[in-house]
This record gives C-alpha cells, sequence and structure tokens, in this order.
C-alpha cells in the first residue's frame, strides 16, 4: 500500500476491530498477501453504507451488565457515562469500597495487560486513568461517610488493599512534573497507592514522607543535571539514616550508567533502580514488592549496575583526552575580520508582554509532544506508523482541539525579554560590556572547552571560539534571551487534576513546553531578521528552523555547548529577567514556569551547535578559579560532565574502583599518561581521574 486515508476521529482499541476486517488491512499494509487488495476491496462492500448502524452498535454496550459496562468504559477511556455505572454498581455492592476492588480494578488490569502486551499506549492507558479517578471521586463521600461510621464504632481504616505504597517527588530545584506525574497514573492504574509531593521537593522532606506513610518505594524525578546531584545526595542520607527502602530514579537527565555510577554506591542498604520510562515502571515496583522475587531482583539489578560502572571506568582509563592547553591549541580558528560582526539593531534590553499565542502556535515542534507521550517516531509521519499511528492521530486531534482553547481563550500569557551588547572572547571567557566603548566590562559568561582528543581537522571546541577575541581588535557582539509561555499554565493544570482529569492536565503541561519552545524558535527569527538583522532576507519555514537550517545559534546553559546552569545566573541579571518577563530561578538554577526557555544568540556563520563532552581536572580547576569558585564547588555543578570521580573519603573511592576494575593498582601509584609527576601535584590523596585509572592499568600489564 502506498498511501491511505484515515479518519482520526473513529479512533478504537486495536482489538476491538472487527477480527476479518483487521487481518487483510494487516495483509494490505505489511504486504503480506498478493491478494489483499481483491479481499478488502471486497470487504469494503461490506461496511458500505452501515454509518448509522455503526452509531448504533457504538452505544449497544451501554445494554450490558454494570460490570462489563464499567470495564469497556475503562479500556475505551469513556467518562460519559462513568458516574451513572459506579452508582448501578454501588447499589448492587455491599460496600463502596468493593466497587473499586471488584469491577472498576478488574477494568485497569485488562488496561494494565493491553499496556504491557503493547496493544494500548500512554496516551489511552492516561485516559483510562482518568475515567477510574471520576468513578472513585463518585465513592469517596460514600466511603467517607461509612469510614464516620466504622470510627463511631471503634473501627479504624478502610480496609482497601493497595499492591504497595509509594512516595513520589521532583527533587529539590527542579520543577518538571510531567514525565513524574504519568508515571503515578500507570502506577495508580495498577492498584499502588501513589503519595505525590510535587516538585521542589528537599531531601529531608521525602524522607520524612516515606518513614511517617510507611512507603515501599521512594521514586525520585528530575530534568535537570543538578537533580543528579541532589538524587545522589538523597541516596546517602537513606543509607545514613539506616534505610532500606527501594529506590527508583527517572527523569530526562538521568540514565542507568549514572545510576550505576553516582547513586547506587551512595546506599548499600536498599536497591536502587533507573526507571526510563513509564511502562517499566509498574514491572519494576512488583518485582521490589514481591516476597518471592525481590531478593533476585535486586541482585540482579545490583549485578547489572557493577557491570556498567565496571565499563565505565575501562571506558575512562581507554580514551584518550588532551590536556586543557593542547586543547586550546587545537580551538577553531575563525578569521573575524574577513567577515565583520553586525551590530543588532538596539543595544540593552527589549521586552515583550502578552505576545499572540496563535503566532507561536504555527512554530510548534509536534516530535517531543509526542515523545512526551512514550510514542517515538518524527511528526508527521508518526501519524501514519503502523504501530502507534492511530493512538498519536487520537492525541494529535485532543492536542490540537486544546490548542485552540489555549489561543482563544488565552489561557497562558506569552512574555519574553531579549538583549544585546558589546562583547569579545577572553580566553574561554567572554567579556560583556556596557556599550561600544568597551571599557566597561558589565558580566563574564564562562565557557568549557571539549577535551576529547579528536583526528586532524576537527576542533577542540568552546562557544567563545564564535565570538571575536580582545586581541582582534574586532567589536563584536553578543545576545540573550529568556521566554517563558507557561505564566498560568499550572492554575489551568491543576484546575484539570482537582476535576480528576489528569489526561488534561499532562496535555496542558505539555502543550505549554511546546509554546515555549515554539516563542524560543520565533523569536531567534525575528533576532535574525530584525533585531539583529544579520540574515535580513531569510525566508525559511517553520519545517526548516526546527531543522536548523539557520545561520547563527542560541545555546542554553545546562545543556551540552554549556553544561553549567549557574551561567544563568549572569544571563538573568543582563535580562532582568525576573522583573522584565516574569521568570525566576530556584536554587538549582531551573526556570519557573517550568514552560520557559534561556539561552545566548551567537551570530557568526560558522558558529554550530556541540556538545562538550567528559572534561578532566586540569580543566575544572582552570574553571573554578575564573570563577571565584572552590574545586568541590565546580565539581558538584559540573559533575555530569567530569571524567573523574571527584575525592570524598579515600577508602570509598579506592572501594569503588576495586569493585569495578579489580585488577588495578591502589590510588597511592605514581601519576600517568605520560605525565610529569609535577604536572598532577596538586591533585588529592585518592584521585581517580582519567590520568590516573590509564597509568594503574598500563602499570598492571607492564
Amino acid at each position: 500500500m502506498d498511501m491511505g486515508i484515515v479518519n482520526a476521529g473513529q479512533m478504537i482499541v486495536y482489538d476491538d476491530i472487527d477480527p476479518e476486517l483487521r487481518q487483510v488491512c494487516e495483509d494490505v499494509i505489511l504486504n503480506r498477501d498478493s491478494g489483499a487488495s481483491e479481499r478488502l476491496l471486497a470487504l469494503a462492500e461490506k461496511f458500505r453504507g452501515k454509518e448509522k448502524q455503526t452509531k448504533e452498535q457504538d452505544l449497544a454496550w451501554r445494554e450490558w451488565p454494570v460490570d462489563k459496562r464499567l470495564s469497556h468504559a475503562l479500556v475505551h477511556g469513556i467518562t460519559e457515562f462513568i458516574e451513572a455505572d459506579t452508582e448501578d454498581a454501588r447499589q448492587l455492592a455491599e460496600r463502596p469500597l468493593n466497587v473499586i476492588e471488584g469491577p472498576l480494578m478488574a477494568g485497569m488490569n485488562i488496561v494494565g495487560d493491553l499496556f504491557g502486551d503493547g496493544k494500548m499506549f500512554l496516551p489511552q492507558v492516561v485516559k483510562s486513568a482518568r475515567v477510574m479517578k471520576q468513578a472513585v471521586a463518585y465513592l469517596m463521600p460514600f466511603m467517607e461517610e461509612e469510614k464516620a461510621r466504622n470510627k463511631a464504632n471503634g473501627i479504624v481504616g478502610d480496609g482497601r488493599n493497595s499492591a504497595g505504597k509509594i512516595v513520589l517527588a521532583t527533587v529539590k530545584g527542579d520543577v518538571h512534573d510531567i514525565g513524574k506525574n504519568i508515571v503515578g497514573i500507570v502506577l495508580q492504574c495498577n492498584n499502588f497507592e501513589v503519595i505525590d509531593l510535587g516538585v521542589m521537593v528537599p531531601a529531608s522532606k521525602i524522607i520524612e514522607t516515606a518513614k511517617a506513610e510507611g512507603a515501599d518505594i521512594i521514586g525520585l524525578s528530575g530534568l535537570i543535571t543538578p537533580s543528579l546531584d541532589e538524587m545522589s545526595f538523597l541516596a546517602g542520607e537513606l543509607e545514613r539514616q539506616g534505610m532500606s527502602v527501594p529506590l527508583l530514579i527517572g527523569g530526562a537527565t538521568t540514565s542507568r550508567v549514572h545510576t550505576a555510577v553516582k547513586i547506587d554506591p551512595n546506599y548499600r542498604r536498599g536497591p536502587v533502580v533507573h526507571v526510563n520510562d513509564a511502562s517499566r515502571a509498574v514491572g519494576v515496583a512488583s518485582s521490589l514488592l514481591s516476597p518471592e522475587r525481590r531478593e533476585a531482583y535486586a541482585a540482579e539489578v545490583r549485578a547489572d549496575y557493577a557491570k556498567i560502572s565496571a565499563a565505565h571506568f575501562r571506558a575512562q582509563a581507554d580514551k584518550k583526552r588532551l590536556k586543557l592547553a593542547n586543547a586550546r591549541a587545537n580551538a577553531m580558528q575563525i578569521d573575524f575580520a574577513k567577515t565583520a560582526p553586525k551590530k543588532p539593531a538596539f543595544l540593552g534590553i527589549k521586552t515583550f508582554r502578552d505576545y499572540d499565542l496563535a503566532e507561536l502556535a504555527e512554530y510548534i515542534d509536534w516530535t517531543p509532544f509526542f515523545q512526551t507521550w512514550e510514542l517515538t517516531g518524527r511528526f508527521p509521519a508518526i501519524l501514519d506508523d503502523p504501530k502507534v499511528g492511530e493512538v498519536a492521530r487520537s492525541l494529535y486531534a485532543d492536542a490540537r482541539k486544546m490548542l485552540g482553547l489555549i489561543v482563544k481563550e488565552n489561557w497562558f500569557k506569552a512574555q519574553a525579554t531579549i538583549g544585546f551588547w558589546p562583547a569579545n572572547a577572553d580566553g574561554d571567557d567572554i567579556s560583556v560590556y556596557a556599550d561600544d566603548t568597551r571599557k566597561e566590562k558589565i558580566a563574564t559568561f564562562h565557557t568549557l572547552r571539549q577535551q576529547l582528543e579528536k583526528r586532524e581537522g576537527r576542533f577542540n571546541s568552546a562557544l567563545s571560539d564564535f565570538i571575536a577575541p580582545v586581541a582582534s581588535g574586532v567589536p563584536d557582539y553578543i545576545g540573550a534571551f529568556v521566554v517563558t509561555a507557561g505564566i498560568g499554565e499550572d492554575v489551568v493544570a491543576d484546575r484539570f487534576k482537582n476535576a480528576n482529569d489528569d489526561y488534561s492536565s499532562i496535555l496542558c503541561k505539555a502543550l505549554a513546553d511546546r509554546l515555549a519552545e515554539a516563542f524560543a524558535e520565533r523569536m531567534h527569527a525575528r533576532v535574525r531578521r530584525e533585531f539583529w538583522g544579520y540574515a535580513p532576507d531569510e525566508t525559511l519555514a517553520p519545517e526548516e528552523l526546527i531543522l536548523e537550517q539557520y545561520a547563527g545559534i542560541r545555546p542554553a546553559p545546562g545543556y551540552p555547548a554549556q553544561p553549567d546552569h549557574t551561567e544563568k545566573a549572569t544571563l538573568f541579571a543582563l535580562l532582568d529577567a525576573e522583573n522584565t518577563a516574569g521568570v525566576k530561578l530556584t536554587e538549582s538554577y531551573a526556570m519557573w514556569p517550568g514552560s520557559s526557555v534561556s539561552g545566548l544568540y551567537f551570530s557568526h556563520p560558522e558558529s554550530f551547535y556541540f556538545g562538550v563532552g567528559k572534561i578532566e581536572r586540569d580543566q575544572v580547576e582552570d574553571y573554578a578559579a575564573r570563577k571565584g569558585w572552590s574545586v568541590a564547588e565546580a565539581e558538584r555543578w559540573l559533575a555530569p560532565v567530569l571524567n573523574y570521580i571527584p575525592t570524598q573519603d579515600q577508602s570509598t573511592q579506592d572501594r569503588r574502583v576495586k569493585e569495578a576494575m579489580p585488577t588495578l593498582a591502589p590510588s597511592s601509584v605514581a601519576p600517568a599518561n605520560d605525565a610529569a609527576p609535577e604536572e598532577i601535584a596538586s591533585h588529592p590523596p585518592g584521585c581517580n581521574c582519567a590520568v590516573h585509572l590509564a597509568y594503574r592499568k598500563k602499570a598492571v600489564r607492564a
């Protein structure tokens, strides 16, 4: 089949398609049978003119027994009749709780099985959860009434059974919670009791709640890289307090490697498991709480993490990285005099309030929207994907409908502040000046340089390479921005959540995120064409902008080209972002509202996006000196990109290395990588940087 026309409004669960029709459609789409096309045409005659009959059949389930009606509503996400059906079930049940633990959980078990078998997808599961929550909300007054009667008679508790109690939280300093909310919903759909503490939750509160509630599992979430350090800290606190409750780690910035190397070693009393998506959460939680399975599962995970950790240490020892001086010597060389930098249309800042949401909607990149819902594929091709296309089309239809309301009714406020200043590079730093006399330096942006050894003709890049050096005498400029589409988002999302409509709450947050990214895209286009004006004739369509087919870049602090989130402080100070755009920074440098984007503007046509990658101790020491930090503070903020484990307790460090690489000599062995001892004399005792690891490896082989 080369092309198909689909009615996106007729969305049903895959298993509910007529078996004969499903078979012939699969044969056509997958080209399994040369006669499939003829069979499909013949079958089409059978269904011709049956639209009215189909509508009547759509409501045929209303004649079923109430338990089957509830199950059907849950599987298909139908809320229209849920209160009436729940009341019918309550009238038949001995007590309200029996409705939850009977037909409602039976329906959710079907949802869980279909999800586990890949026959339902996350958007459908969240819709099912909406039905479940509305049914439970209807039953709550009756359950509270029963509870009051029981209390008067000296009976405590409601007798409800759950698969386990889980405390979920986004860690201190982080404001992102879409993924956490989705995991919570999936767990609730599988009869787990979830206590969601929200965002920016300190370790002490998470641990206190887990103790007070008798939690069976703690789940941590985070999006920004400083959250990784907070997770490691909390794991250490659990160990210090003698707890053994299982710890789940999740979020966009987390990984199995980081969990194995940085978090698991801090918490030896209890199991630590990285959960990379919502579909795995139930299986992991069930295994950790199963009396028959939990010990074997925890041992299996810990053994797996030991292998990952060993591979990580070996990779550190094997990779060739340059000393900082050599990396700087291989910096990109741009002839700034050849193409003189263009002066922006204005210097200073400019603020945009109540920006038109309809204009921003045209710049939405929909691919990450589907990734939020764990639907993989590029937009618009994902709408025709043979596996997830049906669900993607339904989700897209819901999103477009809500987006229309957001724009029409101005659910959110979009605001932005941009600014431009004279600037020149000073080594790996960028000096920002008050005016074109360049006598008063008002700020410094610090950048990091790639240290991985490159093949000939490839450079070790830093963002400062794209700004004319002070010594060149060429006047250059830098821009900065902060945009938000999230002012008012939390109010709308909470309104949906309080109405037991998590599906719409998550949809609302996901669309606010997309509008913020669209705002960054739109503002950058206007910067290139109008406000900086270095590409006045640019005519790129929104699709071409998504593919970054433009001149210049807009890297963000905390991301690959500049992994240090603290650089946002300088950016926000220059823009006076909190007062002008209504966006503020948390203690971990996350932005609030969460649907906000910030970054720098570089105009040079040879500038490009890159990732700094792992860096060595010599650059960390240099960076700390430039920022006025201690090395320990620099190591804390740069933890995700360090190519060594910062020295804490020497015995702990030696144990980690010994567990991961048992053939290596202890940390007291002399240094390495052909480095002279005096070059790393400043390294602290017990140092496990790549230089030392490589030397020990070489010593063992000698």
